[in-house]
């Protein structure tokens, strides 16, 4: 039965006149490499431009939350993150928390050649979970005295959430391909409170992930602290193949800074908009920035990091699936070490190095001096941004053409 939410919106859509065909009403979307940030009159240098943002009480000095992901973060690599005034997310349903010595399982994955990896990944991933090593990856970030972040998929967050809190846990991320505020089950099993959860478990909670308005707008009345957007964008995510579905993150960021708009109108403040997946040079990130997001979380360009865990390698949250992966293993490489790719100085020419320096770069060459003016700055629709002029680079394979 269609909803009078669902009919709503397909009459909204049907009155602005759009159609794929007779009986079926749709949108645009837009995507990072369709728009572009256009200069005003207002310059100002980089080195005053403030990248900071708060989440609830806690305060990041750069926005950037490292992806929860075997291949991006583990307790030394959510350490040098932490230090440096991000925030890296520990998957507690990773290999952290299933291997004492995670070694091995890394270095197989690495080996591993690309016919085999899934089934591999398969075969690692069904050592259960311990949550004797829940509390002890959490402690070990907690004892290098920065703000400790970790994971959980909606069904396991009521029993590793207090736990992980209990043992120092600062932000507890619920996260799953897509999170809604109901969710129906075959077997009848009640599914997560997230208004009651948030009030009981002893920390700010970031849940996700979302794509619309609407959705965005009732994860907001839950009392949750930030809101993660995005579906598919991932480097290494097959979901958008495998399920098809996603909404390009431009349109996808836009429509929930929009909810948060809205909610802070009526609620004085609102939770944070994190855009994640889809970034993979400066420039991704600040559109992110100027489409709504107030932080991103970014993946494959933290694989490719010396202090990194996967080898070069990074690989999707759903690969290892038992059933219906979403995910792959892409090779990434190493290029340079957290701080090069995060602060500077860059190496490369390709925009994937200095990262904090590229927004700084970035808010001052448009006039905005924090992160709240740089998401007022004018966004265009530009097709042709990322290959106009640019022949030589793309046939060469250099900066732009890599």
């Amino acid at each position: 039965m269609t909803s009078s939410k669902s009919l709503d919106y397909q009459e909204k859509l049907s009155q602005a006149g759009m159609m794929i065909g007779v009986g079926k009403s749709t949108r645009r979307a837009y995507g990072f490499d369709e728009i572009a940030l256009v200069p005003g009159s207002i310059t100002c240098d980089p080195e005053i431009c403030d990248v900071s943002v708060s989440l609830a009480y806690h305060k990041l000095e750069i926005p950037i939350f490292a992806s929860a992901m075997d291949s991006v973060v583990d307790g030394k690599m959510a350490i040098a993150i932490g230090k440096l005034g991000g925030l890296g997310v520990l998957n507690l349903q990773g290999l952290q928390t299933r291997y004492e010595d995670t070694s091995e399982a890394y270095q197989a994955i690495a080996d591993c050649d690309n016919e085999h990896f899934v089934e591999l990944m398969q075969k690692l991933y069904t050592q259960p979970v311990l949550e004797s090593l829940v509390q002890k990856r959490i402690e070990e970030v907690k004892k290098a005295g920065v703000l400790v972040s970790a994971s959980v998929t909606p069904n396991f967050a009521e029993k590793f959430g207090p736990a992980a809190v209990e043992a120092g846990l600062g932000v507890l991320v619920v996260q799953s391909t897509v999170t809604g505020l109901e969710h129906k089950s075959a077997l009848g099993q009640p599914s997560l409170n997230l208004s009651k959860f948030t009030k009981k478990v002893g920390c700010p909670v970031i849940v996700g992930n979302c794509v619309t308005y609407q959705t965005a707008l009732e994860l907001m009345e839950t009392g949750v602290a930030g809101i993660l957007v995005g579906v598919g964008p991932g480097a290494a995510c097959t979901s958008r193949g495998v399920l098809g579905i996603g909404v390009p993150m431009a349109t996808a960021i836009a429509d929930c800074a929009g909810a948060r708009q809205a909610f802070a109108s009526v609620n004085g403040v609102a939770p944070i908009i994190i855009a994640d997946g889809g970034m993979a040079v400066g420039g991704d990130i600040c559109k992110a920035i100027a489409c709504g997001a107030d932080a991103v979380m970014i993946g494959s360009p933290l694989a490719r990091a010396k202090e990194a865990p996967g080898f070069g390698f990074h690989w999707g949250m759903a690969t290892p699936s038992p059933v219906l992966p979403r995910g792959t293993r892409i090779k990434v490489g190493t290029s340079g070490s957290l701080t090069e790719i995060l602060m500077g100085p860059a190496h490369k020419d390709d925009g994937s190095q200095n990262l904090i320096g590229a927004l700084k770069t970035s808010m001052g060459t448009l006039g905005a001096s924090t992160l709240k003016e740089m998401q007022e700055v004018e966004v265009v629709i530009a097709p042709s941004i990322l290959t106009e002029g640019k022949v030589f680079q793309a046939a060469q394979h250099l900066g732009m053409g890599r």
